[in-house]
Order: structure tokens, then C-alpha cells, then sequence
């Protein structure tokens, strides 16, 4: 009986879904090509870098290639700031290296977050 009760336990740990905690992440955006070879995008340079790359990501790493897709940002929202610093709250998942957005902030200032999508869709549907 004890033996059963435990394999009952451990499969529903198993089943259990397993919740990820929101996180901050300070990096650069950058060109995934870019990060894949091991470069960082060219400084001064950046109109030529977006019209040239499709996907950008996260760097928080170069020494380590730490990286993260960012799958719930328009590429063009992230275009607006390569090369610079900004901090990005979401929910990592290691598995695909990627963070479910929360909100991108730039020297302190908020300038993309889910909310603000959400009412900018709502405005342009009215």
C-alpha cells in the first residue's frame, strides 16, 4: 500500500505543470545571425543591420552566447533598439531560450510592454 501510494505521489509530480517565476534580464539586442557567429552588430550601423537580419534576440552573455528570443515582441519594436541597453521583464523557458515578454524598458523608461500592445490593439479596433 505505502509502495503504491508513493508511485501515485511521484506521477503526479510528473503531471504536475512545472511554473517558471518572471524574471529581469539586462542585454543588448541583437541580430540572431549576428549572435550565431559570434559577432556583435556594427556600431553605427544599425539601419543597414535591420534591413539585412529577420530575427533578433536578447544578448545578455557575449563572452557565454547567452541569448533569448523574444517571440512575443514585433521585430520591429525590437529594431528600435539595437546595440542599445535595455532590461526586459518576462518569464524565461530555458528549453527554447526564449522570455515570454512582460514589458522592455530603455534607461529606465518603459517602451513596449503586453499591456501597451493590448490597448493599442483595442484603440485601432474601436
Amino acid at each position: 500500500m505505502k509502495k503504491l501510494f508513493a508511485v501515485t505521489i511521484f506521477c503526479l509530480l510528473l503531471l504536475a505543470p512545472v511554473f517558471a517565476t518572471a524574471a529581469s534580464f539586462t542585454g543588448s539586442i541583437q541580430g540572431f545571425a549576428c549572435v550565431a557567429q559570434g559577432k556583435t552588430c556594427p556600431i553605427g550601423e544599425e539601419d543597414p543591420m535591420a534591413a539585412v537580419e529577420n530575427v533578433f534576440v536578447l544578448l545578455v552573455d557575449a563572452a557565454k552566447g547567452e541569448y533569448y528570443f523574444l517571440p512575443n515582441v514585433a521585430r520591429e519594436a525590437l529594431v528600435r533598439h539595437i546595440n542599445q541597453e535595455i532590461k526586459v521583464d518576462g518569464t524565461p523557458n530555458q528549453k527554447f531560450k526564449s522570455i515570454k515578454v512582460n514589458s522592455i524598458s530603455v534607461k529606465g523608461k518603459m517602451v513596449w510592454s503586453d499591456d501597451m500592445e493590448s490597448k493599442m490593439h483595442k484603440l485601432l479596433s474601436e
